[in-house]
């Protein structure tokens, strides 16, 4: 064999997994056609976030004076240098990557990988060549790319995906975002601050529908207070862009309704790159568009593996990172434990963030738990307040009868951050008591979390 492990795809899921395998000994090799660090380094989560960061500046100038700070002149957005930090953020990421495959002895083929018989990849490259590579072990980490609806077919220039929304060449004067989830909230989030006139259409009742119903409508109150036009129940049925601006048919609860913009942003979730990969020859089992695998990511071939965003769990990249890890270590003769995938952290970076863990209250009732519930506001925080960001609470689940934290429920400046804590909490069966007799530093916005558990036993001290 000429590798004991062949990576297709280097995302956040086949990168990580195959340095975790070159830390084990192995020699390895990763299959990218594209930029290496995937679509989450390149083209999602970094750069999306260079973007939110520099809208987020922006607001701190436009209410520079609720701070005592006054500021000369017009301050406005530089929407192209925006743009291109976002860019140069997701290369210096990218180039990251690069290092850290000399660091660990991985060889990079660039191009494209299929399977082609056993232990064989077949790698065609950008010129058309062809080269097989044999290997012991093959994981399949293809990653996702931006689902199309039938009824809006994206023509990547008025009617667009996330990579689309990236690069735009100027700032578009209005834009429908079709989708709540975290892609559309954010990105209706960026340019609505920028100043683009957002129209944000959701089918289902309430924005970000994954999240607890109180933050939901948290959210939806604050992206109604910075002029955003929020419409829930309501669906996109098509999209005329024969003229200069595209004509929005838009079904809502009341009827029709018909609204023009210049982009129409498309953020109606992901499907996974499975076409060209030689599944089918192989004889892999796939189920509702994704591969099906076992609790160690094995398919039903052996020698290979698939994780991330086309095997059945949330795609998000931390998520394909520790699939890639218990993997490989499992692959190696390791005692690795089942991913937990009911104590996976959600992490939204609108302004405000939203973060959560586990349980909602709603669901959390109808598994049949009799439960507490805690709530603490930032209103209440002396953090927040000095920060001035107060909007926004802390919110716990326990189980009344062992004092089990189900879930956790967060929205607010900076909670994104604040996560973790109860993720590591939640893998040691921590108890509310546990975590209230936790000293929490002061002032922080984490004093929250604290003061949310004894909120739920009737102990809070600052509420």
């Amino acid at each position: 064999m000429d590798y004991d492990l062949i990576v297709i795809g280097s995302g956040p899921g086949g990168y990580v997994a195959a340095i975790r395998a070159s830390q084990l000994k192995m020699k390895v090799a990763v299959v990218e056609r594209a930029e290496l660090g995937g679509i989450c380094l390149n083209w999602g989560c970094i750069p999306t976030k260079s973007l939110l960061k520099s809208s987020q500046i922006l607001d701190y100038f436009t209410h520079a004076s609720d701070y005592g700070i006054k500021v000369e002149g017009e301050v406005k957005p530089d929407f192209n240098a925006i743009i291109a930090r976002s860019r140069s953020v997701a290369d210096g990421m990218s180039k990251g990557v690069q290092f850290l495959f000399r660091k660990n002895n991985i060889e990079y083929i660039k191009g494209s990988g299929r399977l082609a018989g056993n232990n064989i990849v077949e790698v065609e490259a950008a010129e058309g060549q062809t080269k097989k590579y044999t290997a012991k072990n093959i994981i399949i980490a293809t990653g996702a790319r931006s689902k199309e609806l039938p009824n809006l077919r994206q023509d990547r220039k008025k009617v667009i995906g996330y990579r689309e929304a990236m690069t735009l060449d100027k700032l578009p004067e209005s834009m429908v975002v079709v989708g709540s989830g975290a892609i559309g909230s954010e990105f209706a989030c960026f340019y609505q601050q920028l100043g683009t006139r957002i129209t944000l259409v959701e089918f289902l009742p309430r924005i970000v529908p994954n999240e607890d119903e109180e933050v939901s409508k948290l959210l939806e109150r604050s992206f109604k207070k910075i002029g955003m036009k929020v419409m829930t129940g309501s669906t996109v049925e098509s999209a005329d862009t024969s003229d200069e601006k595209c004509i929005v048919k838009i079904r809502t609860p009341k009827g029709e309704e018909i609204t023009e913009a210049e982009v129409v942003l498309s953020a109606v979730g992901v499907t996974a790159n499975l076409e060209g990969i030689g599944l089918e020859e192989a004889g892999i089992k796939l189920d509702k568009g994704k591969v099906v695998v076992d609790e160690f990511y094995r398919t039903n071939v052996p020698g290979i593996f698939a994780i991330g965003d086309i095997v059945h769990g949330p795609a998000l990249a931390h998520v394909a990172s520790m699939e890639g890890i218990i993997c490989v270590e499992r692959m190696a003769g390791l005692n690795a434990e089942p991913l937990d995938y009911g104590n996976i952290p959600s992490c939204t970076y609108t302004s405000p963030e939203i973060a959560s863990c586990g349980l909602t209250e709603a669901s959390a009732r109808e598994a049949g738990y009799n439960i507490k519930v805690g709530k603490f506001p930032f209103t209440a925080s002396g953090k927040a307040s000095a920060s001035g960001t107060r909007e926004g609470f802390v919110k716990l689940i326990f189980d009344t009868e062992y004092g089990e934290l189900l879930g956790a429920h967060l929205i607010g400046a900076g909670v994104t951050e604040l996560i973790a804590e109860i993720v590591v909490a939640r893998k040691l069966e921590t108890t509310a008591f546990e975590i209230m007799k936790g000293i929490h530093p002061h002032p922080t916005m984490s004093e929250a979390i604290m003061e949310a558990a004894a909120a739920a036993y009737g102990e809070s001290i600052n509420i």
